[in-house]
């Protein structure tokens, strides 16, 4: 059993690298987003076009344009700025050592609510190897053991069923449905509400995978 940390520092959780994880994939860990990632962050955001367009909020500008090598810089100064302030925990899925998605806890609020949201994505050519699952579980564990929130929710549209499944593995409940709740592909989309509590996971979510079998800690 992985035991929990205790919350450090101004902004608690923040920079911070975690993992590896083995799981059918390869080794999954996570870090901070860096600017010299604009390269493979495009190339498998251009690519997976059809695989995350119709999940993702509508914004303004073409797919291609928001996704090019150049628009990475200001993204990644955004994340930083975040994260500074402890606004948001932003982190690079990374699976063999190779970019392979974002995982990012935003909106954090502390005080006496210590809430924020979970939004993950990864690339196509590992979906169904078990690194969304591996990825989110490091992070909101971290979330509640080094950055001290005491809930984390995710809003997932009904129809994204493999992100329904990825939260489910983990445990998350369904706390209702949240009508017209966010402009995705170019209409205001229903989204299913799910979240997780310090006391729903006191073991935390890695401790599940790796008692389920679906994670192994490498030696």
């Amino acid at each position: 059993m992985i035991e929990p940390p205790r919350p450090l520092g101004r902004h608690p959780g923040w920079p911070a690298s975690l993992g590896p994880l083995r799981v059918a994939a390869g080794l999954v860990a996570v870090r901070g987003p860096r600017l010299w990632d604009g390269g493979a962050w495009s190339r498998i955001r251009l690519r997976d076009r059809d695989h995350l367009e119709r999940w993702e909020p509508t914004a303004p500008g073409t797919w291609e344009d928001r996704n090019a090598t150049l628009a990475w810089p200001g993204q990644w100064s955004s994340l930083r700025a975040l994260a500074r302030r402890g606004m948001t925990l932003p982190f690079v899925i990374t699976v063999d050592g190779q970019f392979a998605g974002q995982v990012t806890v935003g909106n954090v609020i502390r005080g006496s609510l210590c809430s924020a949201w979970v939004g993950y994505w990864v690339a196509s050519h590992v979906v169904g190897g078990g690194v969304a699952p591996a990825s989110v579980a490091l992070v909101v564990d971290h979330a509640f053991m080094m950055a001290g929130l005491h809930r984390i929710e995710a809003t997932v549209r009904p129809e994204n069923k493999a992100s329904l499944r990825v939260l489910e593995k983990l445990g998350f409940r369904e706390e209702g449905l949240f009508r017209r709740y966010l402009d995705v592909a170019g209409g205001w989309r229903d989204h299913l509400c799910l979240a997780l509590t310090t006391e729903d996971v006191p073991d935390g979510l890695v401790n599940r995978l790796l008692a389920t079998g679906r994670a192994t800690i490498p030696q």
